[in-house]
């Protein structure tokens, strides 16, 4: 492998002395689109935060974008993050915003472009999530699987080389999930990003996976493509696999309690 888009080196991090990652170490290729999966308080969602620098881990190395960012302090990371997209679990749009002005956010936040800009990179953002038009509206008028394509539309709007999804399907019907797994495998062919997805849906994960991670016990369990995974004998992705996700993480999921 070339240099990795992102590389986890021993990390680890516990919060009020439980310990949630226990030394993960892990290498997502530029290009591919990688998924972690892990029970219910397993450190998913902290595992990601190390990648997007919401967290310091309390040992360890983190690399970013062939940026070594475990030392990095928050004002360092904002050029970094300029080259990164974030998905959040609700969206985490504002409430009291059009949906133009969701979307134009990030530009007039880190850019100095003129309007006309702006309102151009927003038009071509909505239609590559599929709503264009939707401008004017409030995040209230909207369906939540809209909400969570507008969400998508803001991510990509600075052009990233990494696109984090956190949860993307929590709280879709089927039809939705279906629709934010299309969206996410057909971002990744056009805009040849990095994405790392962290979920516990199986439909979604083998919709749009090259490969994925289990993390269990604090560590990267096992680790491979899709058609490795499924066809594992490896206990823990077995059980995975089966639906008993939560056996023996207790552990992570009272760290996770104060850390994530």
């Amino acid at each position: 492998m070339s240099e990795p888009a992102i590389a986890l080196d021993g990390v680890h991090k516990a919060f009020r002395g439980h310990a949630v990652l226990r030394g993960v170490d892990l290498a997502i290729a530029r290009g591919e689109t990688f998924t972690i999966l892990g029970g219910s308080g397993s450190g998913k969602s902290v595992c990601l935060k190390h990648m997007i620098g919401l967290l310091r881990a309390d040992a360890g190395r983190v690399r970013v974008l062939g940026t070594d960012a475990t030392e990095l302090r928050e004002v360092q990371w904002v050029p970094l993050r300029r080259r990164c997209g974030m998905v959040f679990q609700g969206a985490a749009l504002f409430d009291s915003l059009t949906v133009y002005e969701n979307v134009a956010y990030p530009l007039r936040e880190h850019l100095d472009v003129a309007e006309p800009r702006i309102a151009e990179r927003v038009a071509a953002c909505l239609d590559a999530v599929g709503l264009p038009g939707v401008e004017r509206m409030l995040p209230a008028e909207l369906s939540g699987g809209m909400r969570k394509r507008v969400g998508v539309a803001r991510a990509i709007a600075l052009e990233p080389e990494l696109i984090f999804y956190d949860e993307p399907t929590t709280g879709l019907d089927p039809a939705n999930a279906r629709r934010i797994a299309e969206l996410i495998a057909e971002l990744n062919r056009r805009l040849a990003v990095t994405s790392v997805v962290v979920t516990h849906d199986l439909e979604l994960c083998f919709a749009v996976s090259d490969r994925l991670g289990l993390l269990k016990g604090g560590r990267i369990a096992a680790l491979g493509s899709v058609e490795e995974m499924r066809a594992s004998s490896h206990p823990d992705v077995r059980a995975y696999f089966a639906g008993v996700q939560d056996v023996g993480d207790e552990d992570e999921e009272r760290g996770q309690a104060h850390g994530s």
